[in-house]
């Protein structure tokens, strides 16, 4: 009679441990289908030398200044910008408009990117000193639905010789208009 008894525990201790297993194993795949499909990856693209393509919306500065560049010190760049805090994204074209110059004192290259709650939704191409852009494409996998955001241009910035990136970033505030 004692075994009997035995195998009813052991047979209800099996199923326990069964129902646990099963129970782990549809968390692990519900994990997993969510960080295959459904997770945001956007990385914060910053390479460490300068893209090789320039950025095919850029166009020349409008600028009066003629004069020499910004003095630069040895290593190091001087690199003066233009900009508005105002960016508006045209969700039917998946385009932002902004404005955003590199004038021709600067001595750096520069390449921006526009970031909604720490994700990069815009990253230009490369931008040489004398070009400015007013319009860049969205990422595709931006999220974003009509209405206003806080956001930031982040400006990275290489030597122009050695095509390096500086170890200066700057940060820039600005306002986001999401427009269908």
């Amino acid at each position: 009679m004692r075994t009997r008894k035995n195998h009813k525990v052991n047979d209800k201790q099996k199923q326990i441990i069964i129902i646990v297993l099963v129970i782990v194993l549809l968390v692990s795949v519900g994990i997993t289908v969510w960080a295959v499909f459904f997770r945001d990856t956007t990385p914060v693209l910053a390479p460490d030398y300068a893209p090789q393509q320039t950025e095919e919306n850029a166009q020349p500065v409008d600028d009066a200044y003629n004069g020499e560049k910004l003095a630069q010190p040895q290593g190091g760049g001087a690199v003066n910008l233009t900009y508005s805090k105002d960016v508006t994204i045209d969700l039917s074209d998946n385009t932002a408009h902004l404005m955003f110059a590199n004038p021709n004192q600067s001595n750096q290259d520069i390449m921006i990117q526009i970031l909604v709650q720490d994700t990069v939704i815009v990253q230009s191409g490369l931008l040489e000193p004398g070009y400015q852009v007013e319009e860049l494409n969205l990422f595709d996998n931006a999220k974003l639905s009509s209405g206003q955001y806080d956001g930031k241009f982040v400006v990275l910035y290489y030597q122009k010789d050695t095509g390096e990136k500086a170890m200066l970033n700057t940060e820039i505030p600005l306002t986001i208009t999401v427009e269908e």
